[in-house]
């Protein structure tokens, strides 16, 4: 069982008012993570002490920080069981998504000039097929859109059943001998499902498509081993895992990161330019154009630390009975709808939910009002709201460093809407006015 009392002192954030005085309670972490001093103190260390510019400089400081980068990215490989040279540093998830939806458009340009060196895994034309879920945060949407839209390739999704689970019954007609790329989250931002992302790899992998994995919500909440999860190429971001802001990472297999055309290009990732034409570097640097994160990896190996310190297995049993414990307690709020499965079984924490009578956003401003931060709004799953035909949701998303009375102090705030607004019991019809 977690100390969270203990946890907290390590978080100055959660020692604040805000509202006139109110405590702090945190429920945003789907969003973005709160930092402990360690991770702090890591980054200030960095710039206080071996600032410069890595892979380039031949003086002592630009020794220290090449090594300070290059360690950090040892120390993140190793927390999802990774080799260091398969891990690419990017500015977030999105980006790392991004880089992977353009190797695909980007190689079917290149195969339009008949260039060479061009691995036909990744061209895409008419007739070929990507397929996402219907789920998708829109960084793991778009960007496939977009690749359909600029090769004439088809974009295929796996619907929802009514309960936000993933409809699999016709996965092996959806995912076919056209697909040549199949991208799935881990866990759902918005429903807080966890899928069954091996099963549907392993069918991804039967018809010869690349594997992608958008794991933002995971590896931050639960032991994961990016290996085991069938993939390709796995995304997820460093802010949701308390590490810091503008930093992301795309795990990929060695023999596809040295596949893939590159997504920026400039200095750093090269190997030789000339005025006729250039080479390029072998991973992780191909990918990494210009000046890196270094500070920030600095900082996410601090964060890596803390969660291994805390344990990850520790902090899946936490989150799991936090869920399980809200669930419930939403379910004895009269008007309440939870949209996405009802109970704890292969889900998350992130627990997004209607009121009957009332906007999420009314919602979220009298649960500002005391002290009660929580996210609003289509969550970046526009599609996933329009299934469910609601136009938008108020959603918890606890960590680590909450506990039962955080959730109660949720609890209490939407009875305070619902009494504020003149809504509740009358009003309990599934879903909104």
């Amino acid at each position: 069982m977690l100390d969270v009392a203990r946890i907290r002192k390590d978080f100055p954030v959660l020692e604040r008012t805000v509202r006139g005085g109110q405590p702090l309670v945190y429920l945003d972490s789907g969003a973005t993570s709160q930092k402990p001093t360690s991770v702090l103190d890591a980054e200030r260390h960095f710039y206080e002490n071996a600032n410069a510019g890595v892979h380039r400089g031949a003086h002592a400081l630009a020794e220290e920080a090449t090594d300070a980068y290059e360690s950090a990215r040892s120390r993140i490989a190793g927390f999802v069981g990774a080799r260091s040279e398969d891990i690419v540093f990017t500015k977030n998830a999105t980006e790392a998504l991004n880089l992977a939806a353009y190797a695909f458009s980007n190689a079917t340009a290149l195969a339009q000039h008949e260039a060479a060196g061009i691995d036909p895994r990744f061209v895409l034309r008419p007739g070929d097929s990507v397929v996402v879920t219907e789920m998708e945060h829109h960084a793991n949407l778009v960007p496939w859109q977009e690749a359909c839209r600029k090769t004439g390739a088809t974009l295929r999704w796996l619907p929802l059943t009514d309960d936000g689970r993933l409809d699999l019954r016709a996965v092996d007609d959806v995912i076919d001998r056209t697909t040549k790329v199949v991208s799935v989250v881990h866990q759902s931002n918005i429903l807080g499902t966890i899928n069954p992302v091996r099963l549907i790899m392993d069918r991804a992998r039967q018809v010869g498509a690349i594997g992608v994995v958008d794991a933002c919500q995971s590896i931050p909440h639960m032991p994961v081993s990016v290996g085991e999860l069938g993939a390709d190429l796995v995304a997820w971001s460093g802010h949701k895992m308390l590490g810091p802001t503008g930093i992301g990472m795309l795990w990929g297999s060695a023999e596809i990161l040295d596949a893939m055309p590159p997504f920026l290009t400039g200095g750093s990732m090269i190997e030789m330019v000339r005025m006729e034409g250039s080479t390029f570097a072998a991973p992780p640097q191909k990918f990494e154009a210009g000046t890196p994160m270094v500070a920030q990896a600095v900082g996410l190996a601090a964060a890596v630390d803390y969660l291994e310190a805390v344990g990850m297995e520790e902090i899946r049993e936490h989150e799991h009975g936090l869920t399980a414990y809200a669930l419930h307690a939403l379910s004895q709020v009269p008007g309440v709808r939870v949209i996405g499965p009802q109970d704890a079984v292969d889900r998350g924490s992130a627990i997004s939910f209607v009121v009957a009578g009332l906007h999420p956003h009314d919602v979220g401003q009298v649960l500002d009002s005391r002290g009660v931060a929580v996210r609003v709004g289509h969550h970046c799953a526009w599609p996933t709201c329009r299934r469910f035909d609601v136009p938008a949701t108020t959603r918890i998303s606890p960590y680590l460093y909450n506990d039962e009375s955080d959730i109660d102090a949720a609890v209490d705030g939407i009875r305070a809407a619902q009494a504020f607004f003149g809504t509740g019991a009358q009003h309990a019809a599934p879903g909104l006015s």
